[in-house]
């Protein structure tokens, strides 16, 4: 029984059949080779007139395209009728569109997100608590590589109804440091020695110029504000260095950054309140002996 099988399946594999299958593999093989070739000549080709990211669409738009001509191909060449297979597909692709409303709703969200132009590829965005750098824009979902180097995927309907905030929009930002000093500190010393800061400090822009503002009377302090413009690549520079002169200048002319606390006076702005410390006498409340027994 087993040798009459073997015979029927070797009758099957007939010379034609196993040369179709090697065309058909050759083809494949050879066509998806093709399509990575063309897409990537694209992408270098975009890179001088489209933006990272429409540049990354239309390679994969290349891709996908490439790979689907090739896959007709091949189904003619098995003798599958395509025109009957695409009508198949029609319908299906439809009952599948009623099943999955959320993917239909990423995909609409995804073409506002691009016609928008919110952000690209490269930019640092905010979605609620999450942060980090866009990888990539599909018809789905936004990529994102978080500071910690974790891969987050946000799908593109959240996007659309949450907040986002694009910190990397423009290419210059401020950064706000809020400061608060004593109440004895001389203001106008204060704000010179601010201002002396930012101009030294490389990664600080002149222009705009800095904003110095005495903001409020705290509880414990004077508050300022020290508002310093920069390009948007010397973030962390400006911050890491801005922070630590800050207060060594500080230190250096005696001005004080106060922690919350409360200070007692008699009446006077100047004098405090007070204290004496009394030795002990010796004497102690007296305490009657208790009777034995």
């Amino acid at each position: 029984m087993l040798t009459s099988v073997l015979k029927d399946i070797g009758g099957y594999f007939t010379t034609e059949l196993l040369m179709n299958v090697l065309v058909v593999a050759i083809v494949l093989v050879a066509g998806f080779i093709l399509a990575r070739l063309i897409s990537g000549l694209v992408g270098r080709v975009s890179r001088k007139y489209l933006s990272q990211q429409y540049g990354m669409l239309l390679r994969k738009a290349v891709y996908y395209g490439i790979a689907v001509l090739i896959l007709i191909i091949v189904l003619q060449m098995l003798g599958v009728k395509v025109t009957a297979l695409l009508g198949a597909a029609g319908i299906a692709g439809i009952a599948i569109g009623f099943a999955s409303q959320t993917s239909f709703s990423n995909l609409i969200s995804g073409i506002f997100l691009i016609s928008e132009k919110t952000f690209q590829v490269g930019d640092i965005i905010k979605v609620g608590d999450k942060t980090g750098i866009v990888q990539s824009i599909d018809l789905l979902s936004v990529k994102l590589n978080t500071f910690d180097n974790v891969f987050l995927r946000i799908p593109n309907e959240q996007l659309i109804k949450s907040e986002l905030i694009n910190i990397t929009r423009y290419p210059i930002r401020r950064l706000d440091i809020k400061l608060g000093v004593a109440y004895k500190s001389d203001v106008g010393q204060v704000k010179a020695l601010l201002k002396e800061l930012a101009g030294k400090n490389p990664y600080c822009l002149m222009e705009p110029e800095p904003l110095i503002v005495f903001t409020n009377f705290g509880d414990s302090a004077l508050e300022f504000l020290f508002g310093l413009w920069f390009y948007k690549t010397d973030y962390l520079s400006l911050k890491n260095s801005i922070m630590q002169e800050i207060k060594e200048a500080f230190d250096a002319e005696g001005i004080e950054i106060p922690f919350p606390h409360l200070s007692v006076y008699t009446g006077s702005a100047t004098d405090p309140f007070p204290v004496t410390l009394r030795p002990p006498t010796g004497k102690g409340p007296s305490r009657k002996p208790s009777s034995p027994g």
